[in-house]
């Protein structure tokens, strides 16, 4: 089915612009789209690349078009303890290394070795759970671009005293590097467990929220980013994301 979007902004706004910030494809990709015939207003294709998009109006792009931009690949891990997320020192263990056939779920075809496929938010070493890998630049930028509004969410367990005054500041209330974090969303699940929610993804973020409160992280687990889940994936195992989890992840939503 073809990617359609209706505009719902105030003004009327050039179509490869409306693009770039939606995350559907950087602008330079939409100018190639357009030139090719691949993208229509309201049944109408486009080919002036300076052509607007008026409030109301609904964007198609072809089966083509859309086919062109899913032409990377992404992968969905669940990583365990011990592996890090991309290029590792010597010593280290890269999570690409359990992209075999052993590990695959569900169908898809294992990465050439050589496959350059990068994390799309990291998950560091000492952390488990969902990590993505992905050489699909629309997808990279709708999780990890300058615009991107995804949230992550995590399960961590803590050793220390949880009181409701380090809860109250670990949702608001700590700086890292000089800049005050974004709002979090965090909960008491049990004593010692909490669910962290993040809009941003500072290096091991949570690990430094909770030294700074006096909390010590002795699990942590990513459990989804956006719309896409962990939920059953066995640990170490790996597979395709799906057509779906795609245009949620572009969309920022899933049903």
């Amino acid at each position: 089915m073809a990617f359609t979007r209706t505009y719902d902004g105030p003004e009327p706004v050039r179509i490869n612009k409306w693009l770039g910030q939606s995350g559907v494809c950087s602008r330079r990709e939409a100018d190639g789209l357009i030139a090719e015939g691949l993208v229509s207003i309201d049944g109408e294709v486009v080919t002036d690349a300076g052509r607007k998009i008026e409030p109301g109006q609904t964007l198609t792009l072809s089966d083509k078009g859309e086919a062109a931009l899913a032409s990377g690949v992404t992968i969905l891990i669940h990583k365990p303890i011990g592996y890090v997320s991309g290029q590792p020192e010597p010593d280290k263990i890269p999570a690409v290394r359990l992209l075999t056939e052993a590990n695959r779920v569900g169908e898809g075809v294992v990465p050439a070795e050589d496959a350059s496929l990068p994390p799309i938010g990291r998950l560091d070493e000492d952390s488990r759970g969902l990590l993505m890998l992905s050489s699909d630049g629309v997808v990279a930028k709708a999780v990890i671009g300058p615009q991107s509004s995804l949230d992550k969410e995590y399960l961590v367990r803590v050793a220390g005293d949880v009181t409701e005054k380090k809860l109250a500041l670990l949702r608001r209330g700590l700086m890292l590097d000089g800049r005050v974090l974004k709002y979090a969303k965090v909960s008491r699940m049990e004593q010692n467990r909490l669910r962290f929610t993040l809009t941003e993804g500072r290096n091991r973020q949570i690990r430094r929220m909770c030294e700074m409160v006096d909390l010590e992280v002795v699990d942590l687990l990513r459990i989804r980013v956006g719309p896409i889940r962990l939920d059953n994936l066995p640990e170490g195992k790996w597979r395709m994301i799906t057509a779906e989890e795609r245009d949620a992840l572009i969309s920022g939503q899933m049903d």
